[in-house]
């Protein structure tokens, strides 16, 4: 196998013996000490599996272990000891996971048994997790296409939503940051199954009837029934459940969930969803803090405070006062241009926001409207880097392992 291995001891005549009987079986790298490793993980890392004494001056193989663990949660753990008492056991389950004790000395006929079948289990991870997240990837990129299909308005104000959340993220130090970033983007994704006529109100900013706003207001419990579904995508499904209750309790879902109990991703979306209305209205600014301030229960507010220190002017913006704006047919817009101007069809009905970034299935729904006669051209886009441009034609990029 490729993979490699790191066996850490303090005693120098061992790693020599590890040398000698095992460079012709395996690929790996020795260490004296569990500062030395943990270095060796940073600079030549990840390896398949790490190999520890137990009882090592300093860092303990114990807590090593479980520094790799938290490192590299993918790598295969195992301990080298003399001393296999019940409690070290114990210890060792509970905080490094280890995958199997070998007890000193070890033959080379038992370690080297032990050691491949740490690779197996190793590669058996390894595929199980580029399975699971290609089917991740996968899955979240049509919920993504579906959204646009239907309703350029909450894709756009997805996309709107998730790069603040990223810059809001990062500001505020909590993660991870693939799951804020995704339910950022999927807040809307209950739209799906809003009538059209009601989208059609939203997308062009018009006032719904009560029974509309009631269907509008219930589409986050749809949102999060579409997530659940999907592997590893429990804390997104709970963040767009909970994306409009106050910090209070009150509003939907209303089942008493409250406070620091809800979800921080919720409570930062709730924050970045009211301030960008607040926006489209013109009210920006220290009059947007103290108008959002001055709502009582709504808010987390310590994350409210940070917001504002985050954002001092506006929310993150997909146009960019740099770029040149470039009028095209719509044959000539691709996946990732930024739209400048609402694109409307000729009898004023909008269709996608300025802001939006388009995506192939938005490009393919205009195209619709075009062969109907019913688009109006020249479309006004600002033009992405081809780095940019790449991102936005791809899949997500979801990282869920470690992040």
């Amino acid at each position: 196998m490729n993979a490699r291995l790191l066996i850490v001891d303090d005693d120098a005549n061992l790693l020599a013996a590890f040398q000698r009987n095992l460079r012709k079986q395996f690929s790996f790298d020795t260490a004296l000490s569990g500062a030395e490793a943990l270095q060796l993980l940073e600079t030549k890392g990840p390896y398949a599996v790490v190999l520890a004494d137990m009882n090592m001056p300093g860092m303990k193989g114990i807590e090593l272990l479980e520094r790799v663990r938290q490192r590299a949660p993918d790598t295969v753990r195992m301990m080298l000891t003399g001393n296999a008492d019940q409690q070290t056991a114990v210890d060792a389950v509970n905080r490094g996971e280890v995958f199997r004790f070998l007890n000193k000395p070890c033959p080379p006929e038992t370690l080297v048994p032990a050691l491949e079948a740490a690779l197996r289990a190793y590669e058996l991870l390894r595929i199980e997790r580029e399975l699971l997240e290609g089917t991740l990837a996968g899955s979240v990129k049509v919920l993504v296409d579906v959204l646009g299909m239907i309703s350029p308005h909450a894709l756009g104000r997805g996309q709107r939503l998730r790069d603040s959340m990223a810059r809001f993220a990062r500001f505020v130090g909590t993660g991870p940051l693939w799951e804020l970033d995704l339910a950022a983007l999927l807040v809307n994704i209950g739209y799906t199954v809003v009538p059209y006529n009601v989208l059609r109100k939203l997308g062009s900013g018009l006032e719904l009837l009560p029974e509309e706003q009631h269907i509008v207001e219930r589409t986050p419990r749809i949102g999060h029934d579409l997530l659940i579904e999907i592997p590893r995508l429990k804390p997104v499904a709970r963040a767009v459940l909970y994306q409009s209750a106050r910090f209070d309790g009150s509003g939907f879902p209303g089942d008493g969930l409250a406070g620091e109990s809800l979800p921080v991703a919720s409570r930062m979306i709730k924050i970045l969803s009211d301030r960008l209305d607040l926006e489209d209205d013109g009210v920006v600014k220290r009059r947007a803090f103290e108008a959002m301030n001055a709502r009582t229960g709504y808010y987390d507010p310590k994350l409210l405070e940070k917001c504002f220190e985050c954002f001092g002017d506006f929310l993150a913006n997909t146009l960019s006062s740099d770029r040149p704006v470039h009028q095209l047919p719509l044959h000539s817009a691709q996946a990732g241009d930024v739209v400048v101007s609402d694109i409307a069809t000729r009898s004023g009905f909008t269709l996608v926001r300025a802001g939006t970034v388009l995506t192939a299935m938005v490009i393919a729904r205009l195209e619709n409207f075009l062969q109907l006669g019913e688009l109006q051209e020249p479309l006004l886009v600002q033009r992405p880097t081809p780095e940019e441009a790449q991102r936005a034609a791809a899949a997500p990029q979801l990282t869920p392992a470690g992040s």
